[in-house]
């Protein structure tokens, strides 16, 4: 699970430097254009957007592969190395739980009919394209967790 996780998260990298690079570019040409050609293209703001909400997604998952996220531990502590484990476990399990039901829920929403003929204001791409985002962010976030969880058994199973 481990070597699933960090390939997954290699891509992630890679593909956030490419949507980061490309969202810069654009935001750029966009005020170039509007301010200094007079000229405001119209697409640009959707694409930023979109590239905004993969963005956000892959950086999310990647946070959680990285522990990087933001988090309160006065609770651990205070408690026994035992309960400290107890707790990471539960807490990780509970994360899993509320992915696997975000991940349901998200590609539920991708593949209903309002969503599957839906088509982008300026550009008219299909919208379950900027949508993919939230699964596939999802599903590779459950993956980093996951690992993340058997890393931390097997760590703490061997000490």
């Amino acid at each position: 699970m481990k070597a699933i996780s960090n390939g997954i998260s290699s891509i992630e990298k890679i593909l956030s430097i490419i949507l980061m690079f490309s969202m810069a570019v654009i935001v750029t040409l966009a005020v170039g254009f509007r301010y200094i050609l007079n000229s405001p293209l119209s697409w640009a703001g959707e694409v930023s957007i979109f590239l905004l909400i993969w963005i956000s997604f892959i950086g999310g998952s990647l946070g959680l592969k990285y522990k990087s996220q933001a988090s309160v531990t006065i609770l651990l502590e205070y408690v026994s190395t035992k309960m400290k484990r107890i707790i990471l476990i539960l807490g990780h399990i509970i994360m899993l739980v509320f992915l696997v039901l975000l991940i349901y829920y998200s590609v539920m929403w991708i593949l209903s009919p309002s969503v599957g003929y839906q088509k982008s204001t300026a550009m008219l791409i299909p919208m379950w394209i900027p949508y993919l985002a939230v699964p596939l962010g999802l599903t590779f976030a459950s993956i980093h967790v996951l690992s993340n969880l058997l890393d931390f058994v097997k760590k703490e199973g061997t000490e």
